[in-house]
């Protein structure tokens, strides 16, 4: 939840007032040297000067929609699929992105969908194919700029034809000699961003951050899993933030630091099978529209809540059983789409 900022003005002043900006206003000298230069008028022809327009320099106080925290400006989306086996790991500056989604594919695993906008490190990866499910995720974002490494043949035209900045080929991208294939592909950060020129800046998803709402429960670990991969995050208070295990493992990365979230979702979503076979197989299809059930971990709590995301165009809204929004801790989300009926999502 964003802060509101009561300012109060005086005389025609106060008609420039609004919440959620900070206005700076020419004024005369108060307890020391002036505020800016202004013209002597005697007091006593003060009454008969016409009414001007307040001058003022209006800042906005700009906050990430994605993290809460202040930004200097509202910067383009860029997504990056992210492989995550353990041949991949560690991943290479994945703890400069604003929201981190987790997502089941074939046999089992995960895949990691990570959105950068407050900041864009100078590289990102290891960069890995995208899925049918990526393509709802991305409309949330409005016209968001999409680097993968390839999709399946019938996949492909798809992506192409979707509301992104379609980052497919591009000079961002190189190997590292020292990692194996096909868990080697990077992308220059800078390189990505400038080849997405166009893309959407950041706007509102539905997160809403601010204080903790009463109530939660007394959580210092919660686990979820996928069928061949588990996930533990574990509230390190010196730190405010969740750190992450992987099957058994902390994860780290790269670039140096653990791995960890401000704020923690598992989202219990159905998850069937797509439309388009990877490696002779249907992969799991999470889907991010609908409604249901999920979990939100911050501040060493667990608050049992309902997400909705009627429109694949438009966020998720996270409600309490008051019907009250729940609020998110400052900082970077983990989004764990997950299921609790593998069976029919056939794995």
């Amino acid at each position: 939840m964003q802060r509101r900022w009561k300012i109060t003005l005086a005389g025609a002043g106060a008609a420039v007032a609004a919440a959620g900006l900070s206005v700076l206003l020419v004024l005369p000298q108060s307890g020391g040297r002036p505020v800016a230069q202004e013209r002597v008028v005697p007091v006593m022809h003060l009454a008969h000067l016409p009414v001007m327009p307040v001058r003022a320099a209006v800042a906005a106080r700009l906050v990430s929609p994605f993290t809460g925290e202040p930004v200097k400006v509202l910067g383009r989306v860029l997504v990056v699929k992210i492989d995550n086996i353990v041949d991949a790991r560690p991943p290479e500056n994945l703890t400069s992105a604003d929201i981190v989604y987790l997502l089941p594919v074939e046999g089992g695993l995960s895949r990691i969908f990570a959105v950068y906008s407050s900041r864009v490190p100078k590289v990102i990866g290891p960069v890995r194919s995208a899925r049918q499910d990526d393509l709802a995720l991305l409309r949330q974002f409005g016209r968001p700029g999409f680097a993968y490494s390839g999709a399946t043949p019938h996949l492909l035209p798809f992506i192409a034809r979707a509301r992104v900045v379609n980052l497919y080929d591009t000079p961002a991208y190189f190997r590292d000699g020292t990692r194996v294939a096909p868990h080697n592909l990077y992308a220059y950060g800078q390189v990505l961003r400038a080849e997405a020129r166009g893309a959407s800046t950041a706007r509102d998803i539905g997160f809403r951050f601010g204080p903790a709402p009463p109530g939660g429960h007394p959580t210092t670990s919660f686990s979820v899993s996928y069928p061949e991969a588990t996930f533990t995050f574990r509230w390190w208070a010196r730190s405010h933030r969740w750190l992450v295990w992987m099957d058994g493992t902390q994860a780290t990365d790269a670039a140096g630091g653990y791995l960890g979230a401000a704020t923690v979702i598992i989202q219990d979503t159905d998850v069937r099978t797509s439309r388009f076979r990877e490696y002779g197989f249907r992969p799991p299809y999470a889907d991010s529209t609908g409604s249901g059930t999920a979990v939100v971990l911050r501040n060493g709590r667990a608050w049992r809540v309902h997400w909705s995301r009627p429109n694949p165009d438009g966020g998720t809204t996270y409600t309490l059983p008051s019907g009250a929004r729940m609020t998110f801790a400052l900082g970077q989300e983990w989004v764990v789409l997950t299921t609790t009926d593998w069976a029919h999502a056939g794995l």
